[in-house]
């Protein structure tokens, strides 16, 4: 009887084969604690949770954190699957809802959900996806689309000021370190306006403000060139530039004018932040509720500039009153339309930067000595936490002068009067950023956090009846998240106005802010 010849056998490399599921196979020796979780998509333990529960049991004797599939027999990478039941299509993520989600998609969602529990985590998730959409969107208002910057950007270089219209002879704004005049220019047959900002001698940050990412805090450059000045335009403080103006002799003129660095800026400042506060005490007398609201909203968006800047490891060159800008923003406020321009949030600009190098300022041994050099130190080595706590005093108006500061001896600083709802909080943190002992001082983002608390809450009084749990702060951010977006929905509905600049930081706050960080807040607020 002759019988058919064996069927050659097929030889398959490890490598091409998935290995069969089986209760010993960490048993042979394979001491890799990660590879079935590669193999089946569950993601390591975290490395967190072995530290704080050490344990004796070998990594890859530990059971792995999620359910496996084990698989039936050996597979073949490249063959196809047989008798293999179709994969569901993935459930949609909360972020990804929206109102005119097909109904089969939308059931995939809530079939596994037990109970009011589970819809009431998917309505949480959507909110704070919807959040943080409108927060991006509140944005792009305020600051522009970053491709349409690009654009402008592209079509800038290598222009000069034969490309530009000068749309006034003197300065729209003089800071510290550089004046500014407002240009037009004309782009996809629109004509815009644009600050020409010329650095005073000296002031020059060119090389450290292009490489800055955009922020709505940071002055952002759109274009660049060096030329000499146009005759026409006035630098006030300049000797002869009064003279010059009136003289008829232009081509003698133009020709001793000096060659001179120029940037371009989308943001058009109109004042300083030197100017606001020299020109506000009648409102702060007559309005402190409203003026140090102002106050706190003008401090946040400095403290998130400087948090930007940090994650740049760039610093603020001159973090002072004469070199922060205010500028318009696109559409006042709801609230403040029809009324007076100086009631309305203006956004603020940091405008003055230096390269940090990569180290941390030690903390200083003596608590006094530490102070003192701190404060005489030159402008770019002095902590933001000092600086911000310096602006605090010098925006509500009460003099705190360096030689005076330089008296104290028993960590008193001037008395901050007590005119509205948020005077004793900037007094508390004018007193943390200021502390003698720079270890102790804290720090600017937490400064922006307590900032945030002060004009959006929670407010003592929540504690009064209430003991403070963390479940009560999820719950209370939770509520306030969605009565947020219902005033959102509300005001769409009415005037149809587009949202203002403090509308954005609120959302900032909202789509960030935990109950973990609302508890170490109110615990440095309240104490």
């Amino acid at each position: 009887d002759l019988l058919p010849p064996p069927l050659p056998k097929k030889q398959l490399q490890r490598a091409e084969s998935l290995p069969e599921q089986g209760p010993s196979q960490h048993c042979r020796g394979d001491p890799t604690p990660w590879a079935g979780s590669i193999l089946y998509g569950i993601p390591p333990a975290h490395p967190r949770h072995e530290e704080e529960a050490p344990s004796s049991i070998p990594p890859w004797d530990r059971p792995s954190w999620g359910p496996k599939k084990p698989l039936t027999k050996s597979q073949s990478l490249g063959e196809p699957v047989a008798r293999s039941s179709p994969q569901k299509a993935p459930s949609p993520s909360p972020a990804e809802l929206t109102f005119g989600m097909v109904d089969r998609e939308l059931g995939q969602l809530l079939q596994p959900l037990e109970g009011p529990a589970g819809v009431c985590g998917v309505v949480l998730g959507c909110q704070a996806a919807a959040l943080a959409r409108l927060s991006a969107r509140i944005q792009e208002e305020l600051v522009g689309l970053e491709e349409r910057q690009q654009l402008l950007e592209a079509e800038l270089a290598g222009k000069s000021w034969a490309a530009l219209s000068i749309l006034d002879w003197e300065p729209c704004c003089e800071s510290r370190d550089a004046w500014y005049f407002r240009v037009g220019f004309t782009f996809e047959q629109t004509q815009l306006v644009f600050a020409a900002k010329v650095p005073k001698p000296g002031c020059a940050s060119l090389g450290v403000q292009s490489s800055l990412g955009a922020h709505c805090s940071i002055q952002r450059l759109i274009g660049r060139f060096t030329d000499r000045l146009p005759w026409e335009l006035v630098l006030p403080g300049i000797p002869g530039e009064q003279s010059q103006s009136c003289s008829g002799e232009e081509p003698a003129r133009l020709a001793t004018r000096p060659i001179l660095q120029v940037l371009i800026s989308p943001e058009v400042p109109y004042q300083t932040l030197a100017g606001f506060v020299k020109g506000s005490h009648g409102l702060h007398r007559t309005s402190p509720g409203h003026y140090e609201r102002l106050a706190c909203l003008l401090l946040l968006q400095v403290c998130m500039g400087l948090e930007h800047l940090r994650v740049q490891n760039v610093g603020q060159g001159d973090l002072c009153p004469e070199n922060l800008l205010l500028v318009q923003c696109p559409c006042p406020p709801r609230s403040q339309q029809g009324k007076e321009a100086s009631l309305s949030l203006p956004r603020l600009l940091i405008s003055s930067f230096f390269k940090v190098k990569d180290k941390q300022r030690p903390c200083s041994t003596s608590q006094e000595q530490d102070w003192t050099e701190g404060l005489t130190a030159p402008p770019s080595l002095v902590a933001d936490e000092l600086n911000v706590g310096m602006l605090i005093y010098q925006i509500l108006h009460v003099d705190i002068s360096l030689e005076n500061t330089l008296g104290f001896r028993s960590n008193r600083l001037p008395e901050i009067p007590s005119l509205s709802i948020y005077s004793t909080g900037l007094k508390r943190l004018a007193v943390l950023l200021l502390h003698r002992d720079p270890c102790k001082r804290v720090s600017v983002e937490q400064a922006r956090s307590i900032l945030q608390v002060l004009l959006w809450g929670p407010r003592q009084e929540l504690f009064a009846r209430s003991k403070k749990t963390l479940t009560l702060l999820r719950s209370w951010v939770e509520v306030k998240r969605a009565l947020l977006l219902l005033k959102f929905a509300e005001n769409a509905a009415g005037a149809g106005a587009s949202p203002s600049l403090e509308e954005w930081l609120c959302c900032q706050y909202f789509k960030e802010v935990t109950e973990h960080t609302l508890y170490q807040v109110t615990q440095a607020l309240y104490a």
